[in-house]
């Protein structure tokens, strides 16, 4: 139909805007494989102890794995929840909890969206309907919004969802202490990337870092100034990022077998996260181990390209509207 191949081309236009317009990147190192069958559509992506935890996309169950980064193999799974709406991230929450956004909504239709602490680690174990998953609602002070980024401020502990729209994301904090049985209501702090589909906090607490489909890019917090960006490896569909405790940088995708990637940072990127790290062992931001990486000259002519093309498409959306 013609209104949905405007609307299928008007969502790809960002797409290509951020692809264009990051610097080089590297193709990053495969740190492991998920070897979990189950594992299919990993939309999230944490480190807890030094294991990884991820959750599906939209229309699994309501569990989250526990994977060992040696072998890549689940040793752990803990279901919280039978039907979960649309569950697309997931967060460290400390004492061996993550936070599980069921935060998604792509039709609009959610007056309001859960977060849940859930335990993990290894071995198998239910807790739905028990006392170990403390459950809380969000809600959007303008409304329904989709949102796949669920992130964590250390220190505070503060949960941080960022919005993913097309023309700039909305990035609302919500309250410092979380209140069940009643709306806690987000409130908007800045603006972040178009497409956003995940993010984190550096361990330094000051900088983040949020990701589309193509590219990275770190803010400072709570100011939100965009410090750096750089271009991701080409995954299947990137949907998942993670910063461990040595700020090391690791992303994930979609798709059975598929690769979580360390990815380096730009060298002047890195120093500029390392230059604001007071933690107390004084290790700094970002390990030492992570490439350098020469951040590329932005172009400005796919920001012209992509602005025609969003043009274009909207006069033809707005053409397939028409009555015939």
């Amino acid at each position: 139909m013609p209104l949905e191949r405007a609307l299928t081309a008007l969502a790809v236009v960002p797409f290509l805007l951020g692809a264009a317009s990051a610097p080089a990147g590297a193709d990053g190192e495969v740190a492991f494989r998920f070897t979990d069958p189950e594992i299919v559509e990993s939309s999230g992506l944490a480190v807890v102890d030094g294991l990884f935890v991820t959750v599906n996309d939209s229309g699994d169950t309501g569990r989250v794995f526990t994977v060992d980064p040696a072998t890549g193999d689940t040793v752990g799974v803990t279901t919280w929840a039978d039907d979960p709406v649309d569950v697309e991230a997931v967060a460290p929450a400390g004492g061996g909890s993550v936070w599980v956004g069921d935060i998604g909504d792509n039709p609009g239709t959610r007056s309001s969206v859960t977060v849940a602490r859930v335990p993990v680690g290894r071995g198998e174990r239910s807790v739905t309907g028990t006392t170990d998953v403390a459950t809380y609602t969000l809600v959007h002070p303008e409304g329904p919004q989709d949102a796949e980024s669920l992130l964590v401020e250390p220190g505070t502990g503060r949960l941080v969802v960022v919005s993913k729209t097309i023309f700039g994301a909305e990035v609302l904090e919500a309250p410092e202490r979380l209140r069940e049985g009643v709306d806690n209501e987000l409130v908007p702090v800045g603006a972040g990337l178009p497409i956003a589909t995940d993010g984190a906090f550096f361990p330094d607490g000051r900088h983040l870092v949020l990701r589309d489909y193509a590219r990275a890019v770190v803010y400072t917090w709570p100011d939100l100034e965009q410090v750096g960006e750089v271009q991701l490896p080409d995954q299947q569909q990137g949907e998942g990022i993670a910063v461990d405790g040595r700020g090391r940088v690791y992303v994930s995708s979609e798709g059975v077998g598929a690769p979580v990637l360390q990815v380096p940072l730009p060298a002047d990127l890195r120093a500029t996260v390392n230059a604001t790290d007071t933690r107390p062992d004084g290790s700094g931001g970002l390990g030492v181990d992570l490439t350098e990486v020469q951040e590329a000259e932005r172009p400005e002519w796919p920001w012209f390209i992509g602005g025609f093309l969003a043009v274009a498409v909207l006069v033809a959306l707005l053409r397939s509207m028409r009555p015939r």
